[in-house]
């Protein structure tokens, strides 16, 4: 949109990205002096050269680069980059490219790209996010439905808060696989225009890579992957938003349509709590306790902290934190739900054989005994491992159902996208079966085994008419897409099937967004078992996936009904909702 929110930055001066000498000073500062190492020199280039930072897969030959162990990346300087190193040269916006620009004079120039029209509703959400930087606050929670803009809502505001206040470096985090979102991202910076800005786009799994480094803005896309506070990934996630400084941190946009299963899930927004209660924010570094001193209904429990059972009281705590991030002046939340409707999930119930029904009925009765040995000695991992157990076994019993579910859909014309959990146990035998069919399926699941970037355009082109895919967020699916080039995905209709009932509320109804998006409705089913736990799962899971993103804790109910089916009700709840 001319006009709107462009800035120019040309004029400011470049702080050189102090990646290698500010990790040095802090080793120098915290390590014996007998055990110091000398701290690697920062590459500098001569006259007429560059540094070049590039992206090298693990254990791939790289002649003439050398491993910067400050950097965490392989470096060579030279005037041009040799044609032996040029498969690894880091595209625009990507970490490597970032560091890069970092150490040179100059940046790279970014190649012309495609431009991308911004929404009203994305203008609009912009305004919104800008308006509560601009109040001093210190994280915003956009929510809105899967598909309804939230990429370009983000880069936007990111752009308007740069006219408010001196920001230079951006950082998003979005989720895996890396070939697909960091493309994504890459492309939809260049398309809405950067700003003048500096981006650097990583993912959760890679975040350990920029701990060290400072930004002026961070964007935490699907952040609900940091909603425990116990991983490693917490930690990075914690150095890197400045979570728990009072100063010098950076403005934080948190994207998710899932926030969390419950209250106690949402530590990514504990500073925007303790700055909305005029509190400090090492008072809310235990977001439990601080939540039970503000009288939350929260208690420890045998495996820490829980969120109370009771209805009614449940209902008081999500309308309190709402109106915490809702009804704040300005407002720190934002959701806005699909205005072409929720999706449609139903369930689709399999007919066992006589043989697939003794099949299951044995490994139910294997499951049963092996979870109550293990619930009697009060043996997490091995409740963990029986449940997972049963789980692929029970899925792989019903490969033959779905293949010939998807056929049925591919005969009527429809594309199909297909969620499992597993690879061995459905990922791959469904995909085999359908190949001896002569059907093209294209493989989201794994990337040593698939160029994922490439098996999902084949299924958007229309070349593959099955998707089989793992992954739950971050990759579009969806009739009609632009893709990268610049044509439309196939206008074939998409459905969706769930090869197994999800667990999670936020699983499943990511999952579902990866089809029904961006003004195109796509059905869902969830196939299971006739007359089996599977059947009552199923059930559950469709009762509560209309509620399970607008706030957090609206599946967690479902959690523990679900729980209680499997006789997992003692486990720790990341026993059902991690993957």
């Amino acid at each position: 949109m001319p006009g709107r929110r462009r800035r120019s930055t040309a004029g400011r001066s470049r702080t050189s990205a102090s990646t290698t000498r500010t990790t040095s000073t802090a080793k120098r500062a915290t390590t014996p002096a007998r055990s110091r190492k000398p701290a690697p020199e920062t590459p500098v280039a001569g006259p007429g050269e560059r540094v070049w930072v590039l992206a090298v897969p693990f254990r791939a030959p790289a002649p003439g680069a050398v491993w910067h162990a400050g950097l965490q990346a392989h470096v060579w300087v030279g005037a041009e980059l040799p044609p032996s190193l040029a498969p690894y040269d880091p595209p625009p916006y990507s970490f490597e490219r970032f560091l890069e620009d970092e150490l040179n004079e100059k940046p790279r120039p970014i190649p012309l790209a495609r431009p991308m029209t911004p929404r009203d509703q994305q203008c609009d959400g912009a305004d919104v996010v800008a308006a509560h930087a601009n109040a001093g606050g210190r994280v915003f929670l956009l929510g809105d439905d899967p598909g309804v803009g939230k990429t370009g809502t983000a880069i936007l505001a990111v752009k308007a808060i740069a006219e408010q206040r001196d920001v230079r470096t951006v950082l998003v985090v979005a989720d895996r696989p890396a070939a697909i979102t960091i493309p994504h991202w890459a492309r939809s910076i260049a398309g809405f225009g950067d700003g003048g800005l500096r981006w650097c786009v990583t993912t959760w799994d890679r975040l350990a890579k920029v701990s060290k480094l400072r930004f002026d803005v961070v964007v935490a896309d699907e952040a609900h992957m940091v909603r425990h506070t116990t991983t490693q990934r917490w930690k990075h996630w914690k150095a890197v938003s400045g979570a728990g400084r009072v100063k010098d941190a950076p403005y934080v946009l948190a994207t998710t349509a899932t926030p969390a299963h419950t209250p106690l899930e949402l530590p990514y927004l504990a500073p925007e709590f303790a700055a909305r209660h005029g509190e400090g924010v090492r008072e809310w570094a235990d977001l439990p306790k601080r939540l039970e001193a503000h009288g939350f209904h929260v208690e420890r429990g045998r495996y820490g902290w829980q969120w109370t059972e009771d209805a009614d009281q449940r209902r008081t705590d999500l309308a309190r934190l709402q109106s915490w991030l809702a009804e704040a002046e300005p407002p720190a939340t934002l959701h806005r739900p699909a205005p072409w409707g929720p999706v449609s999930v139903t369930g689709t119930p399999v007919a066992l054989t006589p043989a697939e029904r003794a099949a299951y009925d044995s490994e139910w009765s294997e499951f049963r005994a092996e979870m109550q040995l293990a619930r009697r000695s009060r043996q997490s991992a091995k409740g963990r491992a029986a449940l997972l157990r049963f789980r692929q076994k029970a899925g792989l019993i019903r490969v033959q159902a779905t293949v010939d579910w998807i056929k049925a859909q591919v005969e009527a014309e429809r594309q199909v996208a297909v969620s499992v959990e597993f690879v061995e146990t459905a990922a791959d035998p469904i995909r085999e079966a359908l190949l001896e069919s002569g059907i093209p399926v294209a493989g989201i699941y794994g990337r040593d085994r698939f160029d994922v970037e490439s098996e999902r355009l084949r299924f958007q082109r229309g070349e593959a008419m099955v998707c089989v895919f793992t992954v739950t967020a971050s990759i579009s699916l969806h009739a009609g897409e632009t893709l990268p080039d610049g044509r439309p995905a196939s206008d074939t209709p998409r459905v969706g099937l769930f090869h197994q009932p999800r667990f999670s509320g936020i699983q499943a109804r990511q999952v579902t967004g990866r089809t029904h998006r961006d003004g195109k409705t796509s059905p869902w089913r969830i196939a299971f078992a006739e007359d089996t736990v599977e059947e009552q799962v199923a059930r559950v899971m469709v009762e509560r996936l209309a509620v399970s993103g607008s706030a957090a804790g609206a599946d967690t109910s479902s959690l523990q009904e679900i729980a209680e089916l499997l006789d997992a009700d003692w486990l720790p709840a990341t026993a059902l909702t991690e993957e």
